[in-house]
């Protein structure tokens, strides 16, 4: 069990609830925060404070969620908001998924006038005229919820997915997997794909990252069954560039499809993370390793 840990306060005699989104199981009283920054205990029920508030909404290739093998060509309307139940020191999105919610301007380097976002709250229904009126003018094909992770607001993902899938628009979600299986059961009716991060395979790179590898291991294993998956690993210096590791990654993949796209990501420094980028040697090593056993294996960032 990942420990437990919480902004606000910690009286012994308050009644306190368990998180059930994911596998910190933060306790929280009235007034705490989780970790994620995205839920909280308010009126004695942990709730999503980031529901409905958004910090990105853009049209971008679908290839650069990254999916390349989920209507390759295609646009689609992605949307963020904040938090996140992890804490990489090499984030490229900081400045939303560590924030509090207090985050003001638009992620992932989108062009001006492909920025969609007027304001800051957005009803489900809303959301969906929005992505509506985008597949009419610039061809999406749906939404995308990325940027931040969005399992840390679960609940505005699933109002929002199930509205647009009534609407027969596609959904993809891109999430580093670290959630409760009960959690994507709710989802799984609404989403046609998910890249999902891989993001090292040790137990102990993802204490580091205040994740656990087991859960993630089976969110993938179950997403697999009902939903299009890619899954992408970057490789990041002391954390996801051990070969033997990266190796025992690949059989595990294998084992369950080899058709499963794999996407090897360079790092570069970011964040609090300021070792050295990934030397594009190793990353072409790691990707000729790929390829022995499975069939796509994508290198982007280099």
């Amino acid at each position: 069990m990942i420990a437990m840990d919480v902004q606000g306060s910690k009286k012994d005699s308050e009644v306190r609830k368990s998180c059930g989104v994911c596998p910190r199981r933060c306790s929280l009283g009235e007034g705490d925060i989780g970790l994620c920054h995205a839920r909280a205990m308010v009126d004695g029920e942990i709730r999503c404070r980031n529901y409905g508030i958004l910090t990105s909404l853009a049209l971008d290739p679908i290839e650069k969620k990254p999916l390349y093998r989920f209507y390759p060509g295609s646009m689609i309307l992605s949307l963020g908001s904040f938090g996140c139940n992890l804490y990489c020191e090499f984030c490229q999105n900081y400045e939303i998924s560590q924030s509090d919610g207090i985050y003001e301007g638009n992620v992932a380097g989108t062009e001006p006038e492909k920025v969609l976002l007027s304001k800051r709250e957005f009803t489900a229904a809303e959301l969906a005229e929005i992505a509506v009126r985008a597949k009419e003018e610039d061809g999406s094909i749906g939404l995308a919820f990325t940027y931040n992770e969005p399992l840390v607001g679960y609940e505005f993902v699933k109002d929002t997915a199930s509205r647009t899938h009534e609407l027969g628009l596609k959904n993809v979600l891109v999430t580093n997997g670290c959630a409760e299986i009960s959690i994507l059961e709710e989802l799984l009716p609404y989403i046609d794909a998910m890249n999902i991060d891989l993001k090292c395979f040790t137990d102990e790179g993802y204490r580091k990252l205040g994740g656990d590898l087991d859960t993630v291991k089976a969110f993938i294993k179950r997403a697999y069954r009902d939903s299009h998956i890619e899954l992408t690993t970057l490789v990041v210096p002391d954390i996801s560039d051990s070969l033997d590791d990266f190796k025992r990654e690949i059989r595990w993949i294998s084992d369950l499809d080899p058709e499963i796209p794999l996407h090897l990501t360079r790092y570069f420094p970011r964040y609090k993370y300021k070792k050295p980028s990934t030397s594009i040697e190793l990353l072409r090593l790691m990707e000729k390793t790929a390829r022995e056993s499975l069939r796509y294996v994508f290198v982007g960032n280099i």
